[in-house]
C-alpha cells in the first residue's frame, strides 16, 4: 500500500491525488489528509483507490454514519465520514469547479453574478469563497438536527445468494448484505428488512430486487421484482401498487398518487423544496403558457397548472408511459394541463412549445442536451427553469443555452442526498 496526501474533491464522491505520476481518484478521504491507499482499479488514464488508513485526519472527519458503505463496501454513502457542513462545502466546490471547467468562464461568471447579490452568502454553511459569487448548497429542513439521517423515503435492495438483503458493492455486481439502513426513513427501518430473521424473507429469492417506499400519506409499501409483497405468508385485501404523497406548496397542498416502482424524489422534503424553487424561478402570472419537459408523474405540473389558472396552459412531455398515467390521475381536475407521452427532442419541443412564456425542464442525469436547449431557445420564452441532478450535465446544458442567448439569472443548489456526493440544482435562465 502507498501513502499519499489527498487533494481537492472531484465530481463523483472522491478526492484527487497523485501516485507514481498518475491521477488517483480516492474514496473515503478528505482534502488535505495523508492516507494509506489500496488501489482498486487501474485504467490507462487514472487509477481508483480507497483510503484504508488515515494517518493525518482532517478536522472535518467524523466517525462514519454508515460503516456498510466504507472501504470495500456498498455504494451510496461515500461521504458518511464527512461532517455535514463540510459535505455541503464539498458539493458547492464541485459545483463551482464543474460549471467553470465544463460550462466555461462565461457560464461561471453568469452564475457568480446570479448568486452574488447578497455578500453574506459566502458566510453560510456550504459556501465556497466569501462575498459575491459564492456558490451555496442548502440544507433541507431538519437535516442538521437529525444529522442527515432518516431522510430517504425509498430504498432499493438486492437479495444475495444466501437470501440476505443488501446492495451492490461500489463498481461491482457483488451484493454485500447490509446490517443497517441509517439513511432510510424511520418507517422503512421499522419494516425489519435486514438480517436472517427478517419476516420478509419468505417473499423473496436470491437475485430479487426489493423496493421499499414510505410515502408521506399511508402505510409503507414493499415490492419484490415489481410485485407487492406481504410481511408474512398471507396478504389481507387486494395488492397495493401505488402510494399517496402530500406536498405543501405556495399554491396549496397537493396530493399525488404514484406507482410504488415509479420515480419520486427520495428525500422527504425534496418535493416541496423543488416546487418552491421552480415556482419562484418561473414567477408565473395567471393566463401564461408553460412547456414542461421530462414531466414525470406531475410533481411540478400540478403546481404550475395552479399557478397559471384555468385561463393559462401547461403542456407537458414525458417519455415514460407509466409516469404519464400517474400524471393523468394527479391532474384529472386541471383542464389547463395537457399531458403528452413521447421522447423529448427538438421536433417535439417545436411542436408543443409554440407561444410558451416559460419552459421548465427536469431532465435525467444525462441532461437535456444541446439540441433540446437550442429548440427551447428558438421558442423565445421569457424564462427557462432547469432542474438538474448532475453538475456536469447542468454545465453542458447551461453552456448550450448561453450559445443561444439565455444566461443564468438565478441558481439554488440543495443537499437532497446527505452523506452522498449527489445534490440538486435549480437554475433560472433569461435571454441576455
Amino acid at each position: 500500500m502507498s501513502v499519499v496526501t489527498v487533494g481537492p474533491p472531484a465530481h463523483g464522491g472522491h478526492c484527487v491525488a497523485r501516485l507514481e505520476g498518475r491521477v488517483v481518484f480516492v474514496r473515503h478521504a478528505l482534502p488535505g489528509e495523508r492516507v494509506r491507499l489500496a488501489v482498486t482499479e487501474q485504467c490507462s488514464r487514472f487509477w481508483r483507490a480507497d483510503a484504508v488508513e488515515v494517518l493525518t485526519p482532517s478536522a472535518d472527519r467524523v466517525p462514519t454514519v454508515w460503516p456498510d458503505a466504507g472501504p470495500g463496501g456498498v455504494g451510496g454513502g461515500e461521504l458518511g465520514h464527512v461532517a455535514l457542513p463540510a459535505q455541503r462545502a464539498w458539493k458547492a466546490r464541485v459545483l463551482a469547479d464543474t460549471l467553470r471547467r465544463i460550462g466555461g468562464e462565461q457560464v461561471a461568471a453568469d452564475v457568480a453574478a446570479a448568486v452574488g447579490a447578497d455578500p453574506a452568502d459566502g458566510g453560510r454553511p456550504g459556501a465556497v469563497g466569501t462575498g459575491p459569487g459564492a456558490v451555496v448548497v442548502e440544507a433541507l429542513p431538519g437535516d442538521d438536527a437529525g444529522a442527515g439521517l432518516g431522510t430517504r423515503t425509498r430504498v432499493e435492495l438486492t437479495i444475495d445468494p444466501e437470501g440476505r438483503a443488501g446492495m451492490h458493492r461500489f463498481r461491482s455486481h457483488d451484493v454485500a448484505p447490509l446490517t443497517t439502513l441509517p439513511l432510510a426513513a424511520e418507517a422503512l427501518q421499522a419494516l425489519d428488512l435486514l438480517g436472517p430473521a427478517s419476516p420478509w424473507r419468505r417473499a423473496w429469492h436470491p437475485g430479487a430486487r426489493v423496493q421499499a417506499v414510505a410515502p408521506s400519506a399511508g402505510e409503507p409499501l414493499v415490492l419484490v421484482d415489481g410485485e407487492p409483497a406481504a410481511r408474512g405468508r398471507r396478504r389481507s385485501g387486494p395488492p397495493r401498487r401505488s402510494v399517496r404523497e402530500r406536498v405543501p406548496t405556495p399554491v396549496g397542498e397537493l396530493t399525488y398518487r404514484v406507482a410504488g416502482a415509479g420515480f419520486w424524489q427520495v428525500h422527504r422534503h425534496a418535493p416541496a423544496t423543488l416546487v418552491d424553487a421552480v415556482l419562484a424561478g418561473a414567477a408565473l402570472a395567471p393566463g401564461e403558457r408553460v412547456l414542461e419537459l421530462f414531466a414525470g408523474a406531475g410533481l411540478l405540473t400540478a403546481p404550475l397548472a395552479r399557478a397559471v389558472g384555468e385561463r393559462g396552459a401547461v403542456v407537458s412531455l414525458e417519455g415514460a408511459a407509466g409516469a404519464v398515467r400517474d400524471a393523468r390521475r394527479n391532474l384529472h381536475d386541471a383542464p389547463q394541463a395537457h399531458l403528452h407521452t413521447g421522447a423529448v427532442g427538438p421536433a417535439a419541443v417545436a411542436e408543443l412549445g409554440a407561444g410558451s412564456d416559460v419552459v421548465v425542464l427536469d431532465p435525467p442525469r444525462a441532461g437535456a442536451g444541446a439540441a433540446v436547449l437550442a429548440a427551447v431557445a428558438d421558442l423565445g420564452p421569457r424564462t427557462v427553469v432547469h432542474v438538474a441532478c448532475d453538475p456536469a450535465a447542468l454545465a453542458r446544458d447551461l453552456k448550450a443555452a448561453r450559445e443561444h442567448g439565455y444566461v443564468v439569472t438565478g441558481l439554488r443548489a440543495f443537499d437532497l442526498f446527505p452523506h452522498t456526493h449527489h445534490f440538486e440544482v435549480v437554475a433560472t435562465l433569461r435571454r441576455g
